[in-house]
């Protein structure tokens, strides 16, 4: 049982022999969902597993939207910069709608707000699949949002970006006792 800051939470288990995938769930998906996406990558890249294998070997990382606002958009030219600010390389992106079949096939379901949780779980989303990302996160306390940065400034980009790495940083963690139960050293 992986356990958070909010109490204990189980994640799905990997199913033999297939990629672990797991989706980022924002808004448009043109700010946190992508942000989310680019961090899980770049951190699980850098997770050894005990078997030899990287993390990030292991999982299918994308990110969606709950909306059709800003579908086949590339992510917020702001989001971008603050990536590269955080010293996280550039990445192709496209925003798009989640689709009950991209929830179907997602092995966990990671939204960027509580209203994200609700708008899922009225999609039918398998509750045991799905959780707020600053849930992993330890220093978050009882802040559960990663509050959208879109109407802000470059500041709030550059906050938005250190808030969800370090809630990236605990899931990955998390995603990596899923192999290695044991902690890491």
């Amino acid at each position: 049982m992986i356990r958070s800051q909010r109490g204990p939470q189980a994640l799905p288990p990997p199913v033999p022999g297939g990629p672990y995938r797991v989706v980022f769930v924002c808004t448009g998906n043109i700010c946190r969902s992508p942000i989310a996406e680019v961090a899980t990558r770049a951190l699980a890249d850098t997770v050894a597993l005990a078997d030899g294998t990287e993390l990030g070997d292991r999982l299918i990382v994308t990110s969606a939207g709950t909306g059709p606002w800003h579908e086949g958009e590339p992510m917020d030219p702001r989001t971008a910069a603050a990536l590269r600010r955080a010293a996280f390389a550039e990445h192709t992106h496209i925003a798009h709608q989640i689709s009950a079949s991209g929830l179907r096939q997602s092995d966990l379901i990671v939204a960027l707000d509580r209203r994200h949780l609700q708008t899922l779980r009225s999609l039918g989303t398998d509750p045991s699949r799905l959780v707020l990302l600053r849930s992993f996160d330890p220093s978050a306390g009882a802040a559960a949002d990663v509050p959208d940065p879109f109407y802000g400034d470059e500041s709030e980009f550059d906050a938005c970006v250190a808030m969800i790495v370090a809630g990236c940083r605990g899931l990955v963690s998390a995603l990596a006792a899923l192999w290695d139960p044991l902690p890491l050293t």
